[in-house]
């Protein structure tokens, strides 16, 4: 779904870019804060800029943004870096309503919306290691 290398991708243009990610992650983190049991997977939760910023240039990137996030901290790893995390149904459940509630908040184009729907729900399933 991306671009070439260095060229912007046909959803991070059809979202307007990173402030579309911008607005989507920090409406994820709202729900996160309100949400005590998710809350309790982040190792930093007293301050989650840097879950969030992590986050924003992880989707920025894979919805074909700028290679920022791999820049800063190589190769995803998704799954290896979700390791240390007791990530069982609950939780994985809890992280997709926040992040489906985040998608109904910034309204992304149809199309756009459904295929970050399945994205999220696959990538939510994968991290589960409980």
């Amino acid at each position: 779904m991306s671009g070439a290398a260095g060229e912007p991708g046909p959803v991070y243009d059809a979202v307007g870019g990173m402030p579309f990610f911008e607005r989507l992650v920090d409406a994820f983190y709202d729900r996160v804060e309100r949400d005590a049991a998710l809350l309790a997977l982040y190792p930093d939760r007293e301050d989650l800029a840097g879950a969030r910023m992590r986050l924003r240039l992880f989707l920025a990137q894979y919805w074909g943004g700028p290679d920022t996030y791999s820049q800063l901290r190589g190769h995803p790893r998704l799954r290896m870096r979700h390791v240390p995390f007791a990530i069982d149904g609950d939780a994985r459940d809890r992280w997709l309503a926040a992040m489906d509630g985040a998608l109904d908040d910034v309204g992304p184009p149809p199309e756009v919306d459904t295929a970050m729907r399945e994205y999220f729900a696959m990538a939510a399933e994968a991290m589960r290691n409980r």
